[in-house]
């Protein structure tokens, strides 16, 4: 009897509440999505302002099968809104929530940026230091410019030379991470001298979560752990799945809806982190300096301050510094975010430091158009924004084919060679009159160049051949090359990329045959 009356109470308090807050379609859209509302006096003011974000996100979930889309909005020191909509993972019917833990792709590097400043103001790092100074048995090797030369802050802002690179390892392949000092004896190049050019690379944020581990003496996820998560309050934050957190993780799903088996990095300070909505938007007011009552000062505001885009005109790239970029005039406002793709896996941060506004779109999908919902959610909050987003999509876009133009310089045949952490591959190229380029490596078929790209010097292309190491020999692969033209020497990088598996780079050098 006892049992009965107490589900005759919660059956009576369901339907008073039922009455008293009947579900409109939109409601029953939310709930049938799994959308998870959070009201709270300080979020009354902005009631009904995401209506038209709403609507946004379930049309971008119908048109692209996104499984699940996870929001949080923060403004002037206060989270005014975050919901989310659709399913965590659908095999087992769990819905997402704004605690849910989604996998961050590159957003996680601003996070290891942050755990590696803690060092530099304990005075544990200095940022003007070589990178080589910090590591272990394996240093970066330069094929270009003085090794030495490559500094921390170098590495930081994706200016040190490292060439493009990422390399995933799933649970159900037989092959597992190396070393991080093996992959800096492989993959560790320097293809340009350091500060001359920008080029992303995810090996250097890898190298850094290592350096973090060395400096500190605990490993990187447990310093990330102590040192950054639990004093920011960020307790579904982990980097991988931490102990007793699967059960909070959103499973990454493929285009066809399918669950993509877990998978890890060689550059775990690039890609490893897992946060929730409501995590990495506190994390974001952290960075707003916004001072929240139970959030440790883990850095200093000048630190904080110091890790935005510093004004070096000299600079050889002047939007990426310490794990942000930095928009000048995103639809009329400063802007300073990062976006994260890999399989199963888009999200984006961005705050508006001018309006002190922190977003975050979290999708457990690869869904570019999740991108534009950060678009929207500024567009409910600021007018300015909204007329020119408006102006934007009003304003047509007029593509126009360019030919290639290839300077002369280059026509006829070069000669050179790739190296890899195995072995040295003779390549040649032949550039005709006609435009078309041949390239032959080693005793390979000769093949086109194609998706050819030349500008400011450098020549970008895509072919078919094979680079063989121990590491690209386990799949099929295409070949893209990034070249400086300088004098009569071509030189940079020759990427092997095999889709969802890696993108490993080689130094390649060729001179112009006489």
């Amino acid at each position: 009897m006892k049992y009965k009356h107490k589900f005759f109470h919660a059956f009576l308090i369901f339907m008073i509440m039922a009455v008293i807050q009947p579900l409109n379609i939109l409601g029953a859209e939310k709930y049938l999505l799994g959308s998870f509302p959070v009201n709270t006096s300080e979020r009354s003011t902005f009631q009904g302002k995401f209506d038209n974000v709403r609507v946004k996100i379930i049309d971008l979930m119908e048109e692209t099968g996104a499984c699940s889309v996870s929001v949080a909005v923060a403004k002037d020191g206060k989270i005014i809104w975050e919901e989310s909509f659709g399913w965590a993972n659908r095999e087992k019917r769990i819905k997402a929530n704004p605690h849910t833990m989604y996998s961050l792709a590159s957003i996680s590097k601003h996070i290891t940026a942050t755990g590696l400043m803690i060092l530099v103001e304990r005075g544990l790092v200095d940022l003007n230091r070589s990178i080589n100074s910090y590591l272990g048995r394996s240093k970066i090797l330069a094929f270009e410019g003085k090794a030495s030369d490559a500094t921390v802050k170098h590495v930081l802002n994706h200016t040190s030379g490292l060439p493009l690179h990422w390399q995933f390892f799933y649970e159900n392949q037989p092959y597992q991470p190396p070393s991080m000092e093996e992959t800096i004896r492989r993959y560790g190049i320097l293809v340009a001298a350091p500060g001359e050019i920008y080029q992303y690379s995810n090996l250097g944020f890898g190298i850094l979560g290592y350096v973090i581990s060395r400096i500190s003496g605990k490993s990187y996820q447990d310093f990330m752990k102590t040192e950054v998560f639990l004093p920011l309050g960020m307790t579904r934050t982990s980097v991988g799945i931490g102990p007793g957190l699967k059960d909070y993780a959103a499973q990454r799903y493929d285009a066809n809806q399918k669950p993509i088996p877990f998978y890890d990095f060689d550059h775990r300070g690039a890609s490893a982190v897992f946060s929730s909505a409501h995590d990495l938007v506190r994390f974001g007011m952290f960075h707003l300096k916004n001072h929240l009552p139970d959030q440790k000062q883990i850095l200093k505001d000048e630190t904080i301050d110091a890790m935005k885009v510093e004004k070096d005109p000299n600079a050889a790239n002047k939007e990426y510094r310490f794990g942000w970029r930095e928009k000048m005039n995103d639809h009329g406002y400063r802007s300073i975010s990062h976006t994260g793709g890999m399989p199963g896996v888009s999200t984006e941060i961005k705050l508006i430091p001018s309006e002190d506004i922190a977003l975050v779109v979290l999708c457990n999908s690869r869904c570019k158009p999740v991108y534009e919902i950060d678009n929207e959610i500024l567009a409910s909050l600021l007018p300015r924004f909204a007329r020119n987003l408006e102006a934007e999509k009003r304003k047509a876009e007029k593509k126009v084919d360019k030919k290639i133009s290839l300077p002369r310089t280059l026509l006829g045949k070069w000669e050179g060679q790739i190296k890899t952490y195995s072995g040295v591959m003779p390549i040649q190229m032949i550039f005709q009159n006609d435009g078309d380029i041949h390239v032959k490596i080693e005793n390979q078929l000769e093949t086109l160049l194609n998706s050819v790209n030349f500008k400011d010097f450098i020549l970008t292309g895509v072919f078919n051949e094979e680079i063989k190491t121990e590491d690209t020999s386990c799949f099929p692969h295409t070949i893209h090359l990034k070249m400086k033209l300088r004098g009569k020497r071509l030189y940079g990088y020759a990427n092997a990329t095999a889709r969802p598996f890696f993108s490993i780079s080689s130094w390649i050098e060729l001179r112009e045959k006489s």
